[in-house]
């Protein structure tokens, strides 16, 4: 397979034939305008100026200039970096990529960056959709990526403990292929499972599989190792500790701002016996935001809990609905038919049915698979080829991206209106006519984590501009209801604005004392959480 240096995963699964003509039907049913494909560039056609810094001896081996090299690590994967790249527009590209095999080779590379005064960005799968692997780091003679791609082994394995020290540059599927054998896994499967690493989910507190309980990564790590310009922070490894701030959490979210995370123990699960799942549809949305609110707060932890509002269904999932929650349970140790049918329970006393379920059974043990059949499969079909399909859309002039937040459930019902309204505001003055969909991608008892998606026609040339408009509008929408910018894209430097406005002033002046002790150059991923130097 051939990765995409424009767009999405691989080349080879892109959106094409018959499912991009259904695809273009769909939307031409619910949007006017012209539909017109536009190819991405050749990359010799870029015209990308020469690095201009040369790595020393001792490093050459490890660093590429190739054009190829830096124009694939010259922005991440959202939807103005997919456009900005079909238009050719590459203004800031790494001078180098510099792929390290051990960590001494990060010491080493983040040594002579601090030395030269060289920003550095970390990278691992480059699946950022917040800015947080774009070189935009003015002020610095040159920019260093730092891929960890070939840091990528499950070091140790302690089955007592069940736990795994795993280097950080490890993708999901080589990750969990490594702990198959034993018959564990990490079971964090976020939507970029395929191309995103266990660094780079370290480094942003990514959401993964789990919509209840274990949502982030932080509730899986046991310990981690961070290479910083002040030296290798290691911290204990421990079940938990109560001795003072936790030296892991000034770490996990800090996006390469402070460290080069290169290793993790992280906490490990039995693998799956037991699966049972159900989607239930709702007349109404309120009440099936009140019947996802009651499993919250149930104690069941339902692994699968994602409630999606009536375009989200029909678009998605072609089932028209007020609302449509899609529930599953699964289990190494016990059947979970018991749980699966309280929650139904629940749903009915909100006015929910049943659509489809499916007979509890040891069965498949796919990366990502939860039970649930009609609805629920094709809910999980689409969600895995979502993006591919934003790219296609994005060739074609679309505007399509998503945004998340997180709030508490009394906050939720205005947050829901208020941002929406704004989102259509922002849509109509940009562009007439567009739909804004929503879906609950986690649950907690005290708030859900919504998640939007926008989708609107574009002029070609123009729809870039046209987002950063719609997103600046949810964006004050979602601070002004009290919502978080980000509850699992990350900061990054697109969301920096209103995260500079979420956070306490205290923390705000301690987080920029943790940068200057421990990147007192200001070389590490500068702009990212805090303004560059």
């Amino acid at each position: 397979m051939a990765r995409s240096w424009w767009g999405w995963g691989n080349v080879e699964d892109a959106v094409r034939g018959a499912e991009l003509e259904a695809l273009l039907t769909r939307v031409r049913a619910l949007m006017p305008g012209e539909l017109t494909d536009h190819e991405p560039p050749v990359i010799s056609s870029l015209d990308l100026p020469g690095p201009r810094v040369t790595p020393p001896a001792s490093l050459a081996d490890l660093c590429s200039g190739e054009p190829e090299d830096r124009a694939a690590h010259a922005h991440g994967k959202s939807f103005r970096d997919v456009v900005r790249n079909l238009h050719g527009d590459l203004r800031h590209v790494p001078d180098l990529v510099a792929r390290p095999a051990e960590e001494r080779d990060v010491i080493d590379l983040l040594d002579w960056c601090t030395h030269e005064g060289v920003a550095v960005v970390p990278y691992g799968g480059g699946s950022s959709v917040v800015g947080g692997v774009e070189p935009r780091c003015d002020g610095h003679p040159a920019v260093v990526t730092v891929d960890l791609g070939r840091m990528n082994r499950v070091l140790e394995i302690d089955r007592t403990s069940r736990a795994a020290r795993i280097q950080a540059g490890t993708l999901g599927p080589h990750l969990e292929g490594q702990l198959r054998p034993y018959g564990l896994t990490l079971r964090h499967f976020p939507q970029s499972f395929e191309f995103s690493t266990l660094g780079g989910w370290l480094a942003t507190r990514a959401g993964g599989h789990y919509a209840t309980l274990y949502t982030h990564i932080d509730d899986l790590v046991e310990s981690m190792r961070v290479v910083t310009a002040a030296g290798v922070s290691a911290s204990l490894r421990l079940p938990g500790s109560g001795a003072g701030p936790s030296p892991d959490r000034l770490f996990l979210g800090s996006e390469g701002s402070l460290g080069i995370i290169t290793e993790a123990w992280m906490r490990l699960q039995e693998r799956p016996r037991w699966r049972a799942g159900v989607s239930v549809r709702f007349g109404d949305y309120t009440a099936a935001v009140a019947a996802t609110r009651a499993i919250a707060q149930s104690g069941l932890n339902p692994a699968n809990c994602r409630l999606l509002d009536a375009s989200e269904a029909l678009i998605n999932v072609g089932v028209n609905a007020g609302g449509l929650l899609v529930l599953a349970f699964e289990s190494a140790d016990h059947p979970v038919r018991p749980g699966l049918e309280r929650a139904v329970e629940l749903c009915r006393d909100h006015g929910g049915e049943p659509v489809v379920g499916t007979a509890e059974a040891p069965g498949r043990d796919s990366d990502g698979a939860s039970a649930g059949a009609s609805a629920a499969d094709t809910w999980r079909s689409s969600f895995l080829r979502m993006p591919y399909q934003r790219d296609a859309l994005a060739r074609h002039s679309m505007i399509v991206e998503t945004f998340e937040t997180a709030c508490t459930w009394d906050r939720f019902e205005v947050l829901h209106r208020t941002v929406t309204e704004a989102a259509r505001q922002a849509i109509h003055e940009v562009a007439g006519t567009g739909v804004v969909t929503c879906r609950f991608t986690h649950v907690y008892p005290d708030g859900p984590a919504p998640y939007f998606g926008v989708y609107a026609p574009g002029r070609w040339g123009s729809t870039v501009a046209q987002w950063d408009h719609i997103k600046d509008a949810v964006s004050e929408a979602i601070h002004t209801c009290g919502g978080t910018i980000t509850h699992h894209h990350a900061v990054g430097r697109d969301h920096r604005p209103w995260y500079d406005r979420q956070r306490p002033g205290p923390f705000a002046a301690a987080l920029t004392a943790a940068k200057t002790a421990l990147d007192p150059a200001g070389v590490l991923n500068p702009g990212v959480l805090l303004p560059a130097p």
